[in-house]
């Protein structure tokens, strides 16, 4: 009897042991839309692994890459809700649930890459992550989506008087529309997958992106005209849902805080690494690129967007001008 309600006793113990243990481990659900090998994803998986070996395994993390946990304007609101742990988003979605990163979608706003770096990683950064905490996102590292440029199967822009006529695909945003017209240009919102057949037929002149996505998708094969305007500089951001966040020790905060930083670090290199090779490969492909050695014209030109911006939005003119003041 005494041995029989011993062993009924230790065996409860260690059944409570491995509960207590079972409770105590967390693994984290992350969203990505990109594929395995894009420079995104390899910094995810970095994080993920660097909170595993900090935390000896307490807390772990698992990346869901090619949006296979939903599109990114659903994977925002899960994120604010709990429903998913973390993510990779470019701010220029985020706008509709966090004003704040709207900013970053101003023509011109980012004077450079560079610029971009140091200021988010400084006060604009806080100002900007203060209100995505104030809506449920904890942002633990600013990636780099690169600089999107003009390019088109007409002629190198070299100024706005360039874009005069030119039929130009943007993205479906006011602020990209007025971007274009300001210039004189017509601005064509299309869907991304129509714009190599759209370029190819005349429909369009041309389109605006970063060098990886001009390279991918061969558009430099019927557009070889690439100018480097860096019209639009919009950071993307690692971050965490405040639910989640909440639910960790201060502790194991700090640890996703660490990782999360040095996973931009990872990711910045990595970016730009690839965007080296896709100039490499579109110039070989005969492209001629221009650089914009003076874009004060450009942004002269940008003069009655953020004057519909700021009366639309006059409580974000402080952010505006601390960014157009660091310029």
């Amino acid at each position: 009897m005494t041995k029989a309600i011993t062993l009924r006793s230790a065996l409860f113990g260690s059944c409570l042991a491995l509960a207590a243990t079972t409770v105590s481990a967390q693994e984290l659900r992350g969203w990505n839309i990109h594929v395995e090998d894009y420079p995104v994803s390899i910094a995810m998986e970095s994080f993920a692994d660097a909170i595993a070996e900090a935390t000896d395994g307490e807390l772990t993390a698992k990346v869901f890459h090619n949006g296979v946990l939903g599109s990114q304007p659903d994977a925002i609101e899960q994120i604010r809700l709990g429903v998913i742990d973390f993510g990779e988003f470019s701010l220029g979605p985020m706008g509709t649930s966090v004003p704040e990163t709207n900013v970053v979608s101003l023509p011109f706003i980012f004077s450079s890459i560079p610029q971009m770096y140091e200021l988010m990683d400084g006060e604009v950064g806080d100002a900007i992550g203060a209100g995505m905490i104030e809506r449920g996102i904890v942002p633990l590292g600013w990636y780099d989506a690169g600089a999107r440029s003009f390019y088109n199967s007409v002629r190198p822009i070299n100024t706005p008087a360039d874009v005069e006529g030119l039929k130009i695909r943007v993205m479906s945003n006011d602020l990209f529309v007025q971007m274009v017209e300001s210039m004189d240009g017509n601005a064509t919102p299309m869907a991304f997958a129509e714009v190599y057949q759209s370029i190819q037929t005349g429909v369009v002149d041309g389109a605006e992106n970063n060098p990886p996505s001009y390279e991918s998708t061969s558009h430099y094969e019927v557009a070889a005209f690439y100018s480097l305007t860096e019209h639009l500089i919009i950071p993307e951001c690692l971050c965490m849902s405040k639910v989640s966040w909440d639910k960790l020790t201060p502790e194991q905060q700090d640890i996703v805080m660490t990782a999360g930083r040095e996973s931009a670090d990872l990711q910045r290199e990595l970016w730009q690494a690839r965007e080296a090779a896709s100039m490499e490969i579109v110039q070989a492909g005969g492209t001629v690129v221009n650089t914009i050695e003076d874009k004060g014209p450009f942004q002269d030109a940008m003069a009655p967007v953020y004057d519909g911006f700021l009366e639309a939005n006059p409580d974000l003119a402080d952010l505006v001008n601390m960014i157009r003041d660091a310029g």
